[in-house]
């Protein structure tokens, strides 16, 4: 079963610079606002992209209802590149459970 945090669980860790969001909506869903800090890769672009970023040791997917984050986070910790001892996890609930300040582009 692929681990889930809370939403005020991916804050707290936010805030303390210690996990990487990996936001996989839209580009236009992503614009419109995401968790601070995320970035985005959609769903289907996971495959290709995964080598682009240098990735840490903690790791939330987040989708709109935390379902497709899921699939995400285990595609994620299955990839070369993501270091094997790596936290990858999905969060619980997904947008419509985030409470907290988005940020937003023009």
């Amino acid at each position: 079963m692929m681990k889930e945090v809370t939403p005020a669980e991916v804050k707290e860790r936010i805030e303390s610079r210690d996990i990487q969001v990996v936001d996989i909506r839209s580009p236009a869903e992503f614009k419109r606002g995401h968790i601070p800090g995320a970035i985005n890769i959609p769903m289907m672009e996971l495959p290709v992209r995964v080598s682009e970023v240098d990735w840490g040791d903690e790791i939330v997917c987040a989708c709109p209802i935390g379902q497709s984050s899921i699939q995400a986070a285990r595609l994620l910790a299955s990839f070369e590149g993501v270091p094997d001892d790596a936290s990858v996890a999905s969060m619980e609930g997904g947008y419509e459970a985030w409470d907290y300040e988005l940020e937003h582009e023009c």
